[in-house]
């Protein structure tokens, strides 16, 4: 009796743990949760002030006794500990009865190691969790966009995170040539950062830095380009600056994490079966994930591959909509999960 009560009012739960943002899928309800994966720490007792939205407000603005940290870095865990609490609080976000411990499944970056594997398994575990399993973010995206992965025709899926940019070819329920490379939108937002200090002498934050590339960062020239003022310290006088920028400099600072990642998409074609390729040329590559939102990335893929680049509908909810799908469909979907 006590069991099937227990299944009643237990909701499986899917979270795409990004290092910029974490999104939870609950089974029956959707998409609840989509805040930073950001947390502020006391340092004083060392207990946790605030997470995610909270977190997010204080960050670049806090005094001596608080630290703001992100305890994701390149798609894994970072910090075991913060990491712990976060999803901690995000399960109990979402799951608020303590007695009962959801079954989870977490999207992971497809080059993750055994050991990496273990932290979030053991972080999910202590958080709350019954039951964890992973599924590799390419895949989960993937089946958030719609392909046909079980079937035996390929597709090509481009998912750029903040952390880890995902590149992979898919067939028959597998994933049969991927490439994981650790840049992707925090590597823009860091190489924005540096160039206004190299440049302007200005040192700016973290959200003024992301505030640049999504107004006014490029792939590609703009028939008309854009300018924006970006405000910081002056890092000769020490008083705070304003500095107007365009989008012919923030395109040329971002020249760098973009050739990566179009080089990264060449070397994942060149490693491609021809039938395969074949599946490609007549389909073309889906992008998804923040990062995938750029202005002109989309036409730069085109131009650099000849191929057809569609961007998916919401790339930011690809992951955890396709983890969520294994959710409601686990028998149909349990072989895609990864082992150990």
């Amino acid at each position: 009796m006590f069991f099937s009560f227990s299944r009643f009012f237990t909701s499986d739960i899917a979270i795409d743990l990004g290092t910029a943002n974490t999104l939870v899928y609950v089974k029956g309800k959707g998409i609840l949760i989509r805040e930073p994966s950001i947390v502020a720490i006391n340092r004083g007792d060392n207990k946790i002030c605030a997470i995610g939205f909270e977190a997010w407000e204080m960050l670049g603005k806090t005094h001596r006794d608080i630290e703001v940290i992100r305890p994701m870095r390149d798609g894994v865990i970072d910090d075991d500990e913060v990491a712990e609490d976060m999803i901690r609080f995000f399960i109990r976000k979402v799951h608020k009865n303590r007695l009962f411990r959801p079954r989870v499944t977490i999207c992971v970056p497809s080059g993750v190691t055994k050991s990496e594997k273990r932290i979030i398994r053991d972080s999910a575990e202590h958080a709350g969790a019954r039951e964890v399993y992973l599924i590799a973010e390419p895949m989960a995206s993937a089946l958030g966009v719609g392909l046909p992965v079980n079937e035996p025709v390929g597709s090509m899926i481009l998912d750029i995170g903040g952390g880890t940019t995902e590149i992979a070819v898919l067939s028959l329920g597998g994933i049969v040539n991927d490439m994981s490379i650790r840049v992707a939108g925090d590597e823009m937002d860091e190489t924005i950062l540096q160039f206004m200090r190299r440049n302007y002498n200005l040192l700016i934050g973290e959200r003024m830095a992301e505030k640049v590339k999504c107004t006014i960062g490029t792939a590609t020239p703009l028939e008309k380009e854009l300018n924006m003022v970006v405000k910081g310290r002056d890092l000769v006088a020490g008083i705070p600056k304003a500095i107007e920028v365009n989008s012919v400099e923030i395109r040329e600072a971002l020249s760098e994490p973009v050739d990566s990642i179009v080089d990264a998409v060449k070397l994942t074609l060149e490693k491609t079966p021809p039938e395969l390729s074949a599946d490609i040329r007549d389909r073309g590559i889906i992008l998804t994930g923040g990062g995938s939102l750029l202005k002109g990335l989309d036409q730069r893929l085109r131009d650099e591959t000849s191929l057809p680049i569609n961007l998916a509908d919401d790339p930011m909810t690809c992951v955890v909509r396709g983890t969520g799908m294994v959710l409601d469909n686990f028998e149909k979907y349990e072989k895609l999960l990864l082992r150990n």
